[in-house]
């Protein structure tokens, strides 16, 4: 028998956001203002709160964003990134990659801004709205007939990450904030820890480890 009704994700995830989405450095945004106005249309009770911005001085600023819909609560996390994905921090700084020294402009509030209203998109995507742009899909599900060939998506994997395992130079400090953090929990400490270190096996589970859940 077919369902008389539709799940909030069956209703928001197939919406076409196809002609509603930017280009930019090859990568694909979806505007704040029109994807939280679909959200309404479809789920008047839709709610949001823009939670506190948390702020690290070797992983930059991380913001976050909590979404309400017919009785769940769904909270999302984004770094503030400039234009080569790179963290932002208080104070403007330099890294060298292959092609020598680039640098990194201190983080604005507008910068911070900006990144709470795509950690909002991206917080809206989580019950179904513009979730296949996120993996790499062309179509709603409901419109697509095949699969779709992958495309950049955001956020993408961070270039030219600082490899992380146990005991090695920057293990200490990494374990120093994973424990005056443990409190965010596993997977949100891996996540944020994820925008600066490409993080061993090893180093994955002893931090699951300190932190004591996963």
């Amino acid at each position: 028998m077919e369902k008389s009704t539709k799940t909030t994700f069956e209703k928001l995830s197939a919406i076409n956001v196809n002609d509603r989405v930017e280009k930019k450095n090859g990568l694909t945004y979806l505007s704040w203002a029109w994807a939280w106005s679909e959200v309404k249309k479809a789920c008047p009770d839709a709610t949001y709160k823009i939670k506190e911005t948390d702020y690290d001085e070797q992983l930059g600023f991380m913001c976050h964003t909590e979404v309400s819909i017919d009785g769940e609560t769904l909270e999302m996390w984004l770094p503030v990134m400039d234009g080569a994905n790179k963290s932002m921090k208080k104070e403007a700084y330099t890294y060298t990659t292959r092609y020598g020294e680039k640098s990194v402009d201190a983080a604005t509030s507008f910068d911070i801004n900006k990144t709470l209203m795509r950690c909002l998109v991206k917080n809206l995507a989580m019950f179904g709205l513009g979730i296949y742009i996120f993996a790499g899909e062309d179509l709603p599900e409901s419109e697509a007939a095949a699969p779709a060939a992958s495309k950049p998506v955001f956020p993408p994997v961070l270039p030219d990450l600082i490899p992380l395992a146990v005991d090695d130079a920057n293990w200490t400090k990494v374990l120093n904030y994973v424990v005056s953090n443990k409190e965010m929990g596993t997977a949100m400490l891996l996540r944020a820890l994820s925008a600066k270190y490409e993080i061993s096996t090893a180093a994955k589970a002893a931090i699951t480890k300190v932190v004591g859940k996963k």
